[in-house]
């Protein structure tokens, strides 16, 4: 059953987990979802799309940049997903990792399907001025295409999806020392290709 909320009733998680917290990997609510998911529990499933799709929809626009395409595999990653959790294992990794992980193989077998190459959907923050946000963009979209595909994608995960170093290293399967090399070279990369482009740096500054 689902409060008012929207979220799965059960085992009193509800009541010990913040929604805005849900779609944390380490919540109870989430790890009591993902448990009765997995004994094709519809209504914990609906609540693992609510907590997930736009973060995976995010991320996989950021390899097939094109929106409707996302949409798609998106769609096509939860409507399996009835089936495919049934291979997850919390001790293994976090659902958060996994569910990327899951996603990032759709979206590169659709693109191995259409021979495409990926690139990155940037968002650039309002200047309030559209010709000039629009400029940016492109200048760091281009400037993201340029970059090794382990450094752009570690970027994209870090700063447009917001995983932590420790997560983005669950999602690829590689240690956190390796990320942590991808991400201070791919952002000193694209600060150069920046300067390539005559566009003024917009990258962030390193988080602490």
């Amino acid at each position: 059953m689902q409060d008012r909320s929207g979220q799965p009733s059960g085992n009193g998680a509800a009541a010990a987990d913040h929604p805005s917290e849900a779609g944390r990997p380490e919540t109870r609510l989430v790890q009591a979802a993902v448990r009765r998911a997995k004994q094709g529990d519809m209504e914990a499933l609906h609540f693992l799309y609510v907590c997930y799709a736009a973060d995976v929809q995010r991320y996989v626009n950021s390899l097939v940049h094109d929106h409707h395409e996302a949409e798609d595999i998106t769609q096509n990653v939860f409507a399996k997903l009835i089936t495919a959790i049934r291979k997850y294992e919390q001790r293994d990794v976090p659902f958060t990792a996994w569910i990327l992980r899951v996603a990032r193989n759709a979206a590169l077998d659709h693109m191995r399907g259409r021979r495409a190459i990926p690139t990155e959907e940037v968002r650039v923050a309002d200047t309030g001025q559209a010709e000039t946000s629009f400029s940016r963009g492109q200048d760091l979209r281009r400037a993201l295409e340029r970059l090794p595909d382990d450094q752009r994608e570690v970027l994209v995960l870090r700063h447009i999806i917001g995983l932590s170093p420790t997560e983005i290293a669950e999602t690829l399967d590689k240690t956190e020392s390796s990320i942590h090399g991808l991400h201070h070279r791919g952002r000193r990369t694209l600060q150069s290709n920046l300067v390539d482009l005559d566009a003024a740096p917009v990258v962030a500054p390193e988080p602490v």
